[in-house]
């Protein structure tokens, strides 16, 4: 019988402060060494990912379905409907049967605290696939792309913008400037911006965190604009008036030109042109939104080689 496997100290991936700097880097240079054919040979044959979703996905989904059939492993997806917590079952039930049947557990889910009672109950390595609270394996996918441009001793001494809604892609850069220590400026509309508690406790934390209110004078001196979507899932109610907030808030060519000459622009996808983003700056010389898309597949590649795989990182 296999029984529960004594995992107490398994390591999971809830949010990006369940990493240090040194494990950040780490993941990156292995998520590098994955995207350049160098990494190591099936480390998670014989295994299987249960993936849960209660939202929609694209890149999520296909990003870890293929990168652990090549990891060697095999991922089961699992909607809401698929499963009993659809029908009210306590999660911690759930985790801990999971947890005899499968190797690992990515979720896409809503609450962060759903993902964290997971990881006390599964016994196995889980992975937050995206909250409403946080998307770390995003900003692992993002913090590669720079280190693709900029070069891996850039990432401690760079400066991004990230100018629109205070959301878990703002929080997540928030958190990885708490632990790699580049500047981030903070560029948000009034009522939509990440809590004053949040970036007084990253600056305790030691992290470099600039406020901005006017996006020509936040972008000034930066490697990296990125924005994420006025309209997340859940919030198509609210349209009309977070495009009447945001207004003044679309990156566009002018902003991109404010930054530095060499700067890039980053978006996790879906995009809505027009909004948030011209189709200038999107789909321009700039943008590496297709490279940060494929990236998914790397850093993640490299999350679950290191947590399901006993993979060692590069030092």
């Amino acid at each position: 019988m296999r029984g529960h496997r004594p995992f107490d100290d398994a390591r999971s991936l809830c949010s990006l402060l369940d990493l240090d700097a040194e494990e950040i880097r780490g993941l990156l240079a292995l998520a590098q060494d994955l995207a350049d054919g160098r990494g190591p040979d099936k480390p998670l044959a014989g295994q299987t990912l249960a993936m849960l979703f209660t939202k929609a996905s694209t890149r999520t989904r296909v990003s870890f379905e293929v990168g652990t059939f090549q990891l060697g492993g095999h991922a089961l997806m699992l909607s809401a409907n698929d499963t009993q917590i659809g029908r009210g079952e306590p999660i911690r039930d759930t985790a801990n049967v999971l947890g005899r049947y499968v190797d690992g557990v990515m979720i896409r889910t809503f609450e962060q605290a759903d993902v964290e009672e997971y990881a006390r109950h599964a016994g196995v390595p889980v992975i937050n696939g995206l909250t409403d609270h946080v998307h770390p394996c995003q900003l692992l996918a993002d913090l590669l792309t720079c280190r693709q441009v900029f070069g891996a001793a850039a990432l401690g001494s760079m400066r991004v913008l990230y100018v629109g809604d205070g959301n878990n892609m703002a929080r997540s850069w928030l958190n990885a400037a708490i632990r790699l220590g580049f500047e981030l400026v903070l560029c948000s509309p009034e009522g939509y911006r990440l809590s004053d508690l949040e970036v007084h406790r990253a600056r305790a934390a030691g992290a470099k965190v600039v406020e901005e209110d006017e996006p020509q004078a936040a972008a000034a001196g930066c490697h990296v604009v990125t924005t994420d979507t006025w309209i997340s899932m859940g919030q198509e109610e609210q349209k009309a008036a977070r495009k009447a907030a945001f207004a003044g808030y679309t990156v566009d060519d002018a902003l991109m030109d404010a930054a530095r000459d060499d700067a890039i622009f980053l978006h996790c996808l879906p995009a809505y042109r027009g909004y948030e983003v011209t189709a200038a700056v999107i789909d321009g010389p700039r943008s590496r939104i297709y490279d940060e898309a494929e990236n998914r597949l790397h850093a993640q590649k490299a999350v679950m080689a290191w947590l399901m795989g006993a993979v060692a990182l590069p030092g």
